[in-house]
């Protein structure tokens, strides 16, 4: 390849740089590494240098960031939100160099100043580098009236209302008894804290959600949606870090002294923001902050050194893209080589897997590494990671270690590709991947230990099985001390046995709290009555408040039983229930409240439930390929059927049983077999012609494939079909198939044993708040007259019931048509129907 021209070489650079920039700001999706962005752009600073014809005014040099794409109003800024230069550890030069070599381009900054200014070492205030989302926020006679992302840093992005989401943004300046300035604009960053996207992460890996990257992307993007609900939720902060415009207001003559002012007026700001003097004041700093840069509870990639007095800023000016007189001092990348040992996988409290890499201990920033996510099968496979192979380890965001990529040349020979385990490591139940999903799950939702408190918690609660007086932290508590170990021990706990439990677990709440008053003075404690109290004179005979009435004891002293035998009586009153609230407790995924309604109807029982396979189930109204698998996934695991058929044995029972509906006799028979199955060429009107003709699958089989040809089938559907059904394992559940179906027409009536009622075929939207009932009594009534209950609003709703409050879904009905009725409306049918 010929050397391109400098020209050529430039447009490459500015192309790259662009699309760089465009993800970073505008799409919060990094494609570069930080330190691989910072190359391209110091080498195409030094091609226009070089090359003074071949700078512009729109380089890449002399912009910050990207446009905003129009997701939101622009923002001019009334001083421009310049970058800073960038110096990093002159290349090439050991730890054994002088202070000056190995950090020459600090040397250099600080030099330029001590000439221009005539002065020896100058003084500056020093803060640490933020990783997040720059911003600027306007407040007005004191009140935040306006907020924006840098953006270009001549035009950004409004998101005034988003930032007000922000607890850390004061809306109203903290100005005691002295008139707030006319115009105050503040510039800072707003990031997310680490534990917080760490516990974001977590939440979003159970629930199979996509992760944040990083914190600085977790900022950027909560930020910038379109939704400021979804900011709330996220967990930011903010740090002031400069001013901008400023009207009625006589500033500090310095920047420490405006970064304690802004203090003053409400602003956070960082704690490690201080000054240094000359060179070795600054390289000590950043040494100092370098040290405890992987304990700060938010992430930095370098300190910012800034010229502490503004006139010696102003004498200072600015180049075209950054002011001479600050300098951002970046950190080494933070990036490290190690083998990778092996790859086992962790299972989630709802069962969802993820792999995780084991590593050759490696320090990475400052910390020991062995391992490492890797989130799931796909990135793995990006990866194409494997046990043995030499791998790049990051800390992301310097807190959870990550594979960057793997270095095949060093690959040993025999390394074979991954593959997910057939079974969970926990429990041995199988593992299932869904259509379209990145995540596998473990199927023994019932019996798995890792899904323990996740299962028993959903299983108690209201919509489920509904216990009264079984919350969230006593079923926690029940699998954490060993007196349950899946729903069904549930109905053999006695009153000794929850006591039992409820003082093992005060009696550790007693000992966190305890420690906590031992530990500081001030400590926050609890009163006799449960109220907090912040106080450093606070005695600690309250321990002893606390501890009584935590510890369930009588004004006596004895230990109260009554809400243990409440719960008995509740875990009782359970074992009478309805079968769809039955199979919603068990947890099956993907079967919610409406597809259980549905189940219960169309089968009839439990016993046709659980022994439905799920080709069948697929014929059922709103059941697809994946709930039908799901459910037949789940009533294979030998695991939950142990369970569900000792939560039996315990009595429960249910009010609704019946046979299966007769409908049935008009979804199922021999051409919804034949069409699912997995036959090329094998239609749905090629399977009814043969149904037509054979009449039973007996009779298909006694055929062969010239017969099925001259029944209507194409010489290659008939090829495939007798290729199947060769195979033993499909004729085999083809066979299971067609006789759970003969049960199922054999128990289902001829024909429906009642009128349908006058709601049949209809499906109902019920949304805001009623008067005279709840929503599910309301729901219950309707389905009762053959409606079809539903939870949004779509072109098949055909009736809209709306209460006081009604929202959204209401907006859209009446942007369909769809008939609305008001609460009097619903009252007064039901009237009829009475």
């Amino acid at each position: 390849m010929p050397t391109p021209s400098p020209a050529d070489r430039a447009a490459e650079l500015r192309a790259r740089i662009e699309d760089a920039n465009h993800r970073y700001y505008v799409l919060d999706d990094p494609s570069i590494p930080d330190a691989e962005y910072d190359a391209l752009l110091r080498e195409l600073e030094a091609l226009e240098t070089a090359h003074p014809e071949l700078a512009s005014d729109d380089s890449p040099t002399r912009t910050v960031g990207a446009r905003p794409d129009g997701g939101f109003p622009e923002v001019r800024h009334a001083i421009p939100m310049l970058s800073l230069a960038n110096a990093f550890e002159t290349p090439g030069v050991g730890e054994d160099a002088d202070d000056r070599t190995r950090y020459a381009e600090v040397a250099d900054f600080e030099r330029r100043i001590e000439q221009k200014l005539g002065i020896s070492a100058p003084v500056f205030s020093v803060e640490p580098k933020l990783d997040g989302l720059a911003i600027s926020l306007r407040y007005e006679n004191g009140i935040f009236v306006q907020g924006a992302t840098r953006g270009d840093g001549a035009t950004g992005e409004n998101v005034t209302v988003n930032l007000r989401q922000v607890r850390a943004v004061p809306l109203k300046l903290r100005t005691a008894d002295s008139p707030p300035p006319a115009v105050l604009e503040v510039r800072g960053e707003i990031y997310m804290p680490r534990k917080a996207f760490e516990a974001w992460n977590a939440r979003a890996l159970e629930h199979n959600e996509k992760l944040l990257a990083n914190p600085r992307n977790g900022a950027a993007g909560s930020l910038r949606q379109l939704d400021p609900a979804v900011t709330r939720r996220r967990p930011l902060a903010f740090f002031a870090y400069a001013v901008g415009e400023v009207r009625g207001l006589e500033l500090p003559e310095t920047h420490s002294a405006t970064l304690a002012l802004l203090r003053q007026f409400g602003f956070p700001v960082a704690p490690e923001v201080d000054t240094a003097t000359g060179f070795d004041g600054l390289i000590a700093y950043f040494r100092r902050i370098g040290k405890v840069r992987d304990s700060l509870p938010y992430d930095i990639d370098g300190v910012v050194y800034k010229l502490d007095d503004f006139d010696q800023q102003a004498t200072m000016g600015f180049v075209s893209r950054a002011p001479r007189w600050a300098l951002a001092h970046k950190f080494p990348a933070q990036e490290q080589c190690t083998v990778l040992r092996a790859i086992e996988v962790q299972v989630g409290r709802t069962g969802a897997i993820t792999p995780v890499a084991r590593l050759e201990p490696v320090q990475v920033a400052g910390v020991t590494v062995t391992n490492a996510t890797l989130h799931n099968e796909d990135q793995i496979r990006r990866l194409d990671a494997r046990e043995g192979d030499t791998v790049i380890v990051r800390r992301a965001g310097d807190v959870i270690p990550e594979i960057v990529r793997v270095i095949e040349e060093r690959r040993p020979a025999g390394t074979v590709e991954w593959s997910m385990p057939a079974t969970c490591p926990v429990c041995g139940s199988s593992l299932v991947r869904e259509e379209g999903a990145a995540a596998w799950r473990c199927t023994g939702g019932l019996t798995c230990s890792a899904q323990r408190k996740e299962a028993v918690r959903h299983f108690a609660s209201r919509r489920a099985m509904d216990i009264e007086g079984l919350g969230d932290r006593q079923a926690e508590a029940l699998v954490e001390f060993g007196f349950v170990h899946s729903p069904a021990d549930l109905y053999v706990l006695t009153v000794e046995d929850l006591v039992r439990m409820k003082t093992a677990l005060d009696a550790a709440t007693a000992a966190d709290f305890a420690q906590a008053v031992r530990d500081s003075r001030g400590a926050l404690v609890l009163d006799a009555e449960g109220e907090a109290v912040l106080a450093e004179e606070a005695p600690v005979w309250k321990e002893a408040g606390f501890l009584r009435q935590h510890l369930a004891l009588g004004t006596d002293g004895k230990l109260a039983t009554r809400w243990a035998e409440n719960l008995v009586a509740g875990i009782d009153a359970s074992r009478t229930t309805t079968l769809p609230r039955f199979l919603f407790a068990l947890g099956i995924p993907h079967l919610g409240e409406t597809t259980a309604k549905s189940l219960a109807h169309w089968l009839g029982s439990l016993e046709f439930v659980r022994s439905t396979p799920a080709a069948l189930l697929q014929a059922l109204p709103d059941i697809g390929g994946e709930v039908a698998r799901s459910i037949a996934t789940f009533f294979e695991q030998p695991g939950n059927i142990a369970v569900v058929d000792a939560l039996l044995a315990a009595g429960i029972t249910f009010t609704d049983e019946a046979a299966p509906a007769a409908e049935l006799r008009e979804r199922l028979g021999l051409a919804h077999l034949l069409a699912s199955l997995p036959v090329d060429k094998l239609g749905g009107k090629s399977a009814e012609r043969l149904a037509d003709t054979y009449g039973s699958l007996d009779a298909l089989l006694r055929a062969n494939a010239s017969g099925w040809t001259g029944a209507g089938l194409s010489s290659a559907g008939a090829d495939n079909l007798s290729a199947y059904l060769a195979n033993a394992d499909g004729l085999a559940a083809l066979r299971a198939e067609d006789a759970a179906m003969r049960r199922l027409l054999d128990a289902a009536p001829v024909r429906a044993s009642k009128a349908a009622g006058p709601l049949a075929g209809k499906t109902v939207v019920l949304t805001g708040t009623l008067a005279a009932m709840t929503r599910d009594e309301a729901g219950e009534r309707l389905e009762a007259l053959g409606a079809k209950i539903a939870g949004s609003v779509s072109r098949k709703t055909s009736l809209v019931v709306a209460g006081e409050t009604a929202g959204s879904k209401l907006t859209k009905a009446q942007e369909l048509g769809i008939e609305i009725w008001d609460e009097a409306a619903l009252l007064a049918f039901l009237r009829t129907q009475a």
